[in-house]
């Protein structure tokens, strides 16, 4: 099966490594970021939401005038617009853009954050709220006459969209979240699951639990999974550029904290499960299975997509296929160094993961992962 490759475009230059300067929508660096990716091999980019961010949706409309191939996966906070108009919103963007759009729901795990929105419900309660917004989206996708809606966190009457997905499905969902709530949520509705960089045996237990929670559903969701590449020539420099990168880092917070003082670190236990999981496997170590390195992750309290692959290009596409043995079929990968490393990624490990692909699939039947 093909392998889809997703990127990064933030709102700046920025990392655990590169402090933000300049302005906050920074369009010179969107754009390039835009060419390297569309230039490289990319399928897909992500544009992230958090609740002090520019908009997502905005956002992406910017990009995709700026490019002509590259698709988007557009970050989406479900309960802050209505379901019904989030639905035409992407809907109308999926025309402008020839069906180059998804939408990637994030419910959000961190309730000092969704309190800067004004969101008071606790976890379980988003995760139910996400699940009646889906619900509607899709029927807004696809009811051929106006329907009503009776839930507990949306009641609509007579919705109907003029505008609908260019695809018979609608706008590809992929989903985010590893509490119970989130996996129950993301066997109904996600065509695409999307998880952070476990170890293999975590991330063979997060398959088997989606795909157990879609079973009943007749669903077959694809998997993603979210890295952080480290490339050298070699094995010993790509170790050492990771230490560099950790020496970065570790002296990038130390200046933030002296002006933020809730800047996360490793010792402070997150309130989301997905974090929870990266740290666990942490504690194992800083260098699991072949050269699954966690020693950004343990530094920020695994705040996001923290794990990476430490190698050649060729180790580190191996080591790609083994998720791609365990079913994970799309890798959304990116840098450090946000441009460089994108440009290295097209240049060096996108080609030697598509090829290793396409000969293990001429040679073998593909194999699931255990039910």
């Amino acid at each position: 099966m093909p392998v889809e490759f997703i990127g990064y475009i933030g709102n700046h230059n920025a990392s655990e490594t590169i402090a933000r300067s300049g302005p906050v929508i920074d369009r010179s660096h969107i754009a390039a970021a835009a060419a390297i990716h569309e230039n490289g091999g990319f399928d897909r980019v992500l544009l992230a939401f958090h609740s002090t961010s520019p908009e997502s949706i905005l956002v992406s409309q910017h990009v995709a005038s700026l490019t002509r191939r590259l698709k988007l996966m557009i970050a989406h906070r479900p309960g802050f617009t209505a379901p019904t108009l989030a639905a035409r919103q992407l809907a109308t963007l999926d025309h402008l853009t020839d069906g180059r759009i998804a939408v990637h729901i994030i419910t959000g795990g961190n309730d000092q954050e969704l309190a800067q929105d004004g969101d008071r419900l606790t976890k379980d309660e988003r995760y139910a709220r996400t699940n009646e917004y889906l619900d509607i989206v899709r029927k807004e996708w696809t009811s051929e006459k106006p329907f009503d809606y009776d839930g507990k966190y949306y009641q609509v009457a007579g919705a109907f969209s003029e505008v609908r997905p260019q695809g018979p499905e609608g706008v590809p969902i992929y989903f985010g979240g590893s509490s119970d709530a989130a996996i129950a949520v993301a066997g109904r509705h996600a065509d695409i699951y999307a998880f952070w960089g476990e170890t293999q045996a975590q991330a063979a237990d997060t398959i088997n639990r989606i795909r157990a929670a879609a079973k009943p559903y007749g669903r077959s969701p694809r998997f993603s999974l979210s890295l952080r590449p480290i490339l050298a020539e070699t094995e010993e420099a790509a170790w050492a550029k990771a230490e560099r990168i950790l020496a970065r880092a570790k002296a990038l917070r130390a200046g933030e904290r002296l002006i933020n003082v809730n800047v996360r670190d490793g010792s402070q236990r997150p309130a989301n499960e997905g974090s929870r999981r990266l740290l666990d496997a942490a504690a194992q170590g800083s260098r699991l299975d072949k050269r699954l390195w966690t020693e950004i992750a343990a530094l920020t309290g695994a705040s996001g997509n923290s794990t990476s692959l430490v190698g050649t290009p060729d180790q580190v596409a191996e080591a790609l296929l083994d998720y791609y043995d365990l079913g994970v079929t799309t890798f959304l990968i990116r840098g450090f160094d946000p441009l460089e490393d994108a440009f290295q990624y097209g240049r060096d490990l996108i080609p030697r993961v598509r090829q290793l692909v396409a000969e293990r699939d001429n040679a073998v039947p593909r194999v699931e992962a255990a039910e």
